[in-house]
């Protein structure tokens, strides 16, 4: 553990938070792309297959269950609840999300590091958290209006991935042998993703002015 990786998963936990707070408080998923949220998902349910056989610390294990807990609990709001599925936008948020599942886990039979279920899942994982924020972004595009919970989520999720990466680097220059290849590159590229919101993000904050991606 070192500062860089305890920001990351705060920032993680941030994200959920500023969801979890918009989708309670004000009963509304309006912005939030269910494509996002089910893939997200599906990333943490095949990371965590080994919350139960492995244990690493109890904040390892306490973070698991969060995020595992908080992403099917978002994805049933937005699709049970009978006030919070009101809003939400299903008509623009047509990215064919399932669409890239597949390639990703092709991927990752290919490239692993050692050829057993849970190694390869956790593989899979990455690449697809790596694409996982395509509908939402692809959603903001095509709303164009962001208001700012759904804008600070998407920038807490961007700033998790960036922190990270910070971590890698201070490992790679303070810990032995420590080279992460799949981790690296699929890390690198999700925080590319991000790039353009990020810019437009910052610029809105600079001039006082609401969110806008362009179409």
């Amino acid at each position: 553990m070192n500062i860089f990786r305890l920001a990351g998963d705060m920032t993680h936990l941030a994200s959920v938070l500023v969801l979890l707070l918009k989708i309670h408080t004000i009963k509304s998923c309006a912005g939030i792309s269910l494509k996002t949220q089910e893939l997200y998902a599906i990333v943490f349910a095949t990371r965590y297959l080994d919350i139960f056989t492995h244990y690493i610390s109890l904040y390892n294990t306490v973070m698991k269950l969060i995020f595992l807990g908080s992403s099917f609990s978002i994805v049933w709001y937005m699709r049970h609840h009978k006030i919070v599925r009101r809003s939400y936008d299903k008509d623009q948020d047509t990215f064919r999300h399932y669409f890239i599942v597949l390639p990703c886990l092709l991927l990752a039979l290919l490239i692993h590091e050692k050829f057993t279920i849970f190694e390869v899942l956790w593989t899979f994982s990455l690449f697809l958290e790596a694409v996982a924020i395509l509908p939402q972004l692809v959603l903001l595009q095509r709303t164009r209006n962001i208001d700012n919970l759904t804008g600070q989520y998407v920038f807490l999720l961007g700033a998790y991935r960036a922190l990270y990466i910070l971590n890698w680097i201070y490992r790679y220059f303070t810990e032995p042998h420590y080279i992460h290849w799949i981790t690296w590159v699929s890390g690198l590229v999700q925080t590319l993703l991000y790039a353009d919101f990020f810019y437009y993000y910052f610029q809105s904050w600079k001039n006082n002015v609401k969110l806008q991606l362009p179409a």
